[in-house]
């Protein structure tokens, strides 16, 4: 394997590994970050709006997902499309979630998210094919698991004790910056990618690395589901 590849693949496979850092601590709002939000009494646009860029980018689950959805897609609009409903979904419950105030266990809709990349994985690697027979549709599939993500999202603040002041603002910044930081991870994802596909290993490791994305997956579900029987107990 060239350097070029180990490269790459250690890039992508630096992203599964992330999960066991999330293993010890679920990831949220830091703690300085959580405190300025709690003690910010009015607008404040372009911290909300990094302080959404720095949970995305920080968010392993979601980058995960991100990974697997792009993937196996080679054309920029395919990508621009299945990103761009990927982003529709999580904006959509992300807002509704915290200026609606709908409320979902955390643990639940973590353990969910979790799920999505094992979905996703195994979407790619055409498992729905091999044992039922049909594809069902990855871009439904892309949308809805969207708003799970969304309500993922939301649930951190949610946590919070944030002032109603400027809150609606804050919380599109909040949104602008996650989308901000979803497409930064976009391109750290497809320099990888490509640079994975060019060393001409691609192929051969593809399946391997989605078996690994899968089994992250459901260690995340796992890992969530083990929180929601612990904190019910």
């Amino acid at each position: 394997m060239s350097g070029k590849t180990k490269s790459a693949v250690r890039l992508l496979i630096g992203l599964v590994a992330l999960l066991g850092a999330g293993a010890a601590m679920a990831h949220g709002v830091a703690d300085r970050d959580a405190a300025f939000l709690e003690q910010n009494g009015g607008q404040a646009l372009a911290v909300f709006t990094y302080l959404g860029a720095k949970h995305m980018i920080t968010g392993y689950d979601h980058l995960l997902y991100l990974l697997g959805i792009i993937f196996f897609l080679y054309k920029l609009k395919d990508i621009a499309v299945y990103v761009s409903l990927f982003a529709l979904g999580h904006s959509v419950t992300l807002l509704a979630g915290v200026l609606l105030e709908i409320h979902v266990n955390p643990y639940l809709v973590d353990a969910l998210i979790g799920l999505s990349v094992a979905y996703k994985a195994f979407e790619n690697l055409d498992g729905f094919k091999r044992t039922i027979g049909w594809q069902p549709n990855p871009k439904a599939a892309v949308l809805i698991f969207g708003l799970a993500h969304g309500f993922g999202l939301a649930t951190k603040l949610q946590a919070l004790t944030l002032s109603s002041e400027g809150l609606v603002g804050n919380i599109i910044a909040f949104n602008v910056g996650v989308e901000c930081g979803q497409l930064l991870a976009l391109v750290l994802l497809l320099v990888g990618i490509n640079a994975w596909r060019a060393s001409g290993n691609f192929d051969k490791h593809a399946t391997a690395f989605n078996m690994l994305l899968m089994f992250a997956g459901f260690l995340l579900a796992a890992y969530q589901m083990a929180g929601y029987f612990l904190a019910e107990a």
